[in-house]
């Protein structure tokens, strides 16, 4: 069925969109990242020093819930490459999700009174339902960037724009949660109290910007008029899409790479870094900064740092491609997180310096790797004569999902392996596996995403020209001579 949403024009030249379009399509983000950082920056220090289940009873649900979790992916994919409605393809999943997905995030930051099995029955229920719903708002919401514009460079600047929003996100959960959790929580007396009463604020604005993607956006490619809806055939074609497994393995470990070191940073600060006196340039006097205050302070140095990186992206990727910009940021990030290992918790100002570094080159990392998502969507519709843009992006991100599950089950099992127990000081033994979570482990997987990432085959240039052969399928321009 040809529907209104999958015909209409584009803003004005080929493939261009208004800045409105934009703004509205990376508004999305802002929303699914208000919890994904909160997920990825504070979900297990909130279930060890908050909830009250041990790290290695965390770490398991985190990987069992995120392989089943990785496993939905796809099949969200295909349903909505096979959904028909007036508003596309897509759109309709962030209308429809939007409202269940905000009160599953309230409920999954919620301690009930229930003794240790209740307590890991309500975790593994809640983080489920949440990780299912996020699922089935932004699979669709992500693939919508193959469809949004037909044109590659155009996508790349929609990518830049949608990473903004989610980097904004970050710095905004960082800068407020601690804070709004101990306002809540009677100044820290009751926290259970404080997440609760937080996450029906970011519940509420999540819900909101949502619906701004929704009626801010449209879709424009569809897939070939003749083309028969088939998952066997779907799913063959992603499998012989040779730059889409590449990014596949390349998305595996540049994943682990990042959730190694976000899923410990807040131990790190809390345990080993600790509060610090410390005197900065506009301070007559030094200061005592305790565990929420250098949190907050930490991550909004990285989210800064990200934005600044997103927003010189394009240019640079416009000079080298995407290939070789992705190739020498991730090479800085990773040369940035391994000096970690030899800073002292005293050594505040490098400890920061380098969490700026590092954000600033592994901030764009995720633009182009989405660009590059987007460009074996149309590689595969080139070779097959196929287009299954939900799939390709849903099998990736099953992948990223699968990186964190791991992640998660080995961050907490090697805390509990070295002797970790909450809200007490730390063993030598276990600030030494926080030192090396934070720094030499997501290093070396990060050396690992550079090897696979050097296969990867579509240049910028080979992009340009399966773009215009496919728009000489449209009928969008003549065939080349």
């Amino acid at each position: 069925m040809t529907t209104a949403a999958t015909t209409a024009a584009p803003s004005s030249a080929f493939g261009k969109l208004s800045l409105r379009e934009k703004l509205a399509y990376g508004t999305g983000d802002f929303a699914s990242c208000l919890f994904w950082a909160s997920f990825s920056n504070f979900l297990l220090l909130f279930y060890t020093d908050v909830f009250g289940i041990t790290a290695a009873a965390a770490g398991l649900m985190f990987m069992l819930t995120r392989i089943w979790d990785g496993v939905n992916d796809p099949l969200m994919g295909i349903v909505a490459d096979r959904t028909q409605t007036r508003w596309g393809k897509f759109r309709p999943w962030i209308l429809w999700g939007c409202v269940p997905f905000g009160i599953c995030g309230v409920l999954l930051f919620t301690t009930p009174s229930f003794g240790t099995t209740g307590k890991l029955v309500w975790a593994y229920l809640t983080y489920n339902f949440m990780m299912m719903l996020y699922t089935a708002v932004n699979i669709p919401y992500t693939a919508l960037l193959g469809v949004i514009t037909p044109d590659p460079v155009e996508r790349t600047r929609v990518s830049s724009i949608k990473f903004v929003f989610a980097f904004g996100a970050g710095l905004v959960i960082k800068m407020t949660l601690p804070y709004m959790v101990d306002a809540f929580g009677d100044g820290g007396a009751n926290p259970q109290r404080g997440w609760s009463l937080a996450f029906a604020i970011v519940a509420a604005v999540a819900v909101g910007f949502f619906l701004v993607t929704f009626l801010g956006t449209r879709e424009r490619v569809a897939p070939p008029p003749a083309q028969k809806t088939s998952i066997k055939h779907d799913l063959a074609d992603l499998f012989r899409n040779g730059p889409w497994l590449v990014l596949t393995g390349t998305t595996l470990t540049f994943i682990l790479f990042i959730s190694t070191r976000l899923t410990i940073t807040a131990h790190y600060l809390k345990y080993y870094v600790g509060a610090q006196t410390v005197q900065l340039p506009w301070q007559s006097a030094p200061h005592l900064y305790e565990f929420k205050d250098l949190w907050a302070a930490f991550g909004v140095t990285g989210d800064a740092g990200s934005i600044v990186g997103v927003l010189c992206v394009g240019w640079f990727a416009a000079r080298v491609g995407k290939k070789a910009a992705f190739i020498a940021l991730l090479a800085a990030s990773v040369a940035c997180n391994a000096v970690y290992y030899w800073l002292p918790p005293t050594a505040v100002g490098p400890i920061f310096l380098f969490q700026f570094l590092s954000a600033v080159a592994g901030g764009p990392l995720a633009v182009l790797l989405w660009a590059m998502y987007a460009d074996t969507a149309d590689y595969s519709e080139w070779k097959n004569g196929r287009r299954a843009t939900g799939l390709v992006f849903s099998a990736s991100t099953m992948t990223q999902k699968f990186s964190w599950a791991v992640c998660g089950l080995g961050a907490g099992a090697m805390l509990t392996a070295t002797g970790f127990a909450p809200n007490v000081a730390q063993s030598p033994g276990v600030l030494h596996s926080m030192v090396l979570l934070m720094s030499l482990i997501p290093a070396a997987l990060g050396v690992v995403a550079l090897a696979v990432v050097c296969f990867y085959p579509l240049s910028d240039q080979r992009v340009a020209e399966i773009e215009t052969e496919l728009r000489a399928r449209r009928g969008e321009i003549a065939p080349a001579a």
